[in-house]
């Protein structure tokens, strides 16, 4: 079995500072991700028309910050983990040539049971920067963790 990291249930803790996460957004990535989700807003592929509508250059889509924030829970978290809630604000944007920061922490940890379902949730607040650290994007996210699947013995 391939060890992954992230977080289990146990090893969990209220309150837990996460890794900081950068990741710099140049020209190419603002228009991939449009395209990729077929968002085709001139204001995410067309400068010009960025800069007529007061916009300085090209601006990533909201879909690609909300994949950030879920990158940056699920990456602490691990491959046992989903989002189950995700709410976010856009305070700012997101420009190429930016660099998106994100930083976040865990606020809360509880077990929701349904019957014999039980659901270990985990709840974090991440905040998304921009390199000169002007918030951009406060958010709130739920993780479910599973547990990992135990090794079978051949």
């Amino acid at each position: 079995m391939t060890p992954y990291g992230g977080q289990t249930w146990d090893e969990i803790v209220v309150p837990t500072e996460l890794a900081e996460v950068v990741d710099p957004i140049d020209y190419q990535r603002v228009v991939m991700n449009p395209g990729a989700t077929w968002d085709y807003f001139p204001g995410h592929y067309d400068p010009d028309y960025a800069r007529r509508h007061g916009q300085p250059t090209i601006f990533v889509n909201t879909m690609h910050t909300a994949g950030f924030v879920d990158r940056i829970a699920t990456g602490w978290a691990g491959p046992y983990s989903r989002v189950v809630r995700r709410k976010v604000s856009l305070l700012g944007s997101f420009y190429a040539g930016d660099s998106m920061v994100g930083r976040g922490r865990v606020v809360g940890k509880r077990v929701e049971s349904a019957g014999d379902v039980h659901r270990h949730l985990v709840d974090l607040e991440i905040a998304v920067y921009n390199q000169r650290d002007e918030l951009c994007c406060p958010a709130e996210v739920t993780l479910e963790i599973a547990s990992p699947p135990t090794a079978r013995s051949g």
